[in-house]
């Protein structure tokens, strides 16, 4: 009676532990999705993270939960970062998500036409990197020679669009996301329409970032090209306001004559040519837009204080153009291309 009786507390015990282990492993903590934000430090252990889960109300034992991962060979597989777990997940999805990886990825956009320093600036303020590391990757020669570039710099190579990153990436792989980008945007159809212009990629950049700084208009961008193409062919100074303004270290936002005749290596009113890199990061349509100027032969244009601007193939053309637009008290300093 005794033995029968043990058996019976055995057997009870057994299915007791197999109903909790049943519970623990197979079912979620509850039906109704509570999401919670957990973040898994670098280093930390199985343990450790199973106890972080059970403390955010996600699992239900952390025993059972470790023993999960050591079926799955996964005690060594999860990756740190932050993921939205909730309670409607089971607890075999969730170790699924840990040792996959997925993680919060937060957005953010670089608008066309900044520099290198202001989009450090932009990642800087949403609290993704520090402004001074971009800025030491940015003129890394070995570092931009790793990405397979010749230049001195990353200045227009940082692709603005819409990127996706997790909490506390890495400065360098944020860096060489937007490298990445601009190497599909600048697609082999575009390299070779640049190539048979004679352009370098490094010049096509150039050109395309001050087309980006010159105008917001996407129906101008080929005029744009245009007045620069039609210059650098005749070897007539680019005269371009935002290359300037570049070269101006702090500038207050006020480009005077004195302005226009600093000697900077980016002052295209005294160096012939296209300065020495970009100015810029341009956008998709500005690049495509470098490599296609319309068939005129406007060699000027002046704003139009509309947004927009008026565009001439003469001297005299231009110079009506800015009696008409640029009023005596508002005038522009002289200038022929823009």
């Amino acid at each position: 009676m005794k033995q029968i009786l043990a058996f019976v507390i055995v057997l009870a015990l057994v299915g007791a532990v197999a109903a909790y282990g049943h519970r623990a492993l197979d079912l979620p903590m509850q039906q109704t999705e509570i999401h919670h934000v957990v973040e898994v430090p670098e280093g930390a252990s199985f343990k450790e993270t199973a106890n972080l889960l059970a403390q955010k109300g996600l699992i239900i034992s952390p025993f059972w939960f470790r023993l999960l991962g050591k079926v799955q060979d996964a005690e060594r597989k999860i990756k740190p970062g932050e993921y939205d777990l909730h309670t409607a997940m089971r607890p075999a999805e969730i170790l699924n998500t840990l040792v996959s990886g997925r993680v919060i990825q937060y957005s953010v956009t670089i608008p066309e036409g900044l520099t290198a320093r202001q989009i450090g600036k932009l990642l800087a303020d949403v609290n993704m990197v520090k402004e001074a590391d971009v800025a030491r990757l940015v003129a890394d020669a070995a570092f931009i020679k790793a990405l397979g570039i010749d230049a001195p710099s990353l200045e227009g190579y940082l692709f603005p669009d819409t990127y996706y990153f997790p909490k506390r990436a890495r400065t360098e792989e944020i860096v060489r996301a937007m490298v990445s980008r601009l190497r599909q945007a600048f697609t082999p159809e575009l390299r070779a329409q640049s190539a048979a212009l004679q352009l370098t990629e490094i010049q096509v950049l150039t050109l395309a970032s001050i087309i980006e700084k010159e105008t917001g208009q996407d129906a101008e961008r080929p005029l744009i090209s245009a007045v620069f193409h039609n210059r650098l062919r005749k070897g007539m100074l680019l005269q371009s306001d935002p290359t300037v303004i570049y070269g101006i270290p702090n500038f207050n936002g006020n480009l005077t004559r004195k302005d226009l005749a600093r000697p900077t290596r980016f002052n295209t009113y005294t160096n012939t040519g296209l300065p020495p890199g970009p100015i810029a990061s341009p956008g998709a349509r500005s690049i495509v837009a470098a490599l296609n100027p319309a068939p005129v032969s406007y060699l000027f244009f002046v704003s139009k204080n509309d947004g927009t601007h008026q565009f001439s193939a003469t001297i005299g053309e231009h110079n009506r153009a800015v009696e008409r637009y640029q009023k005596r008290g508002a005038r522009q300093p002289a200038r022929k291309a823009a």
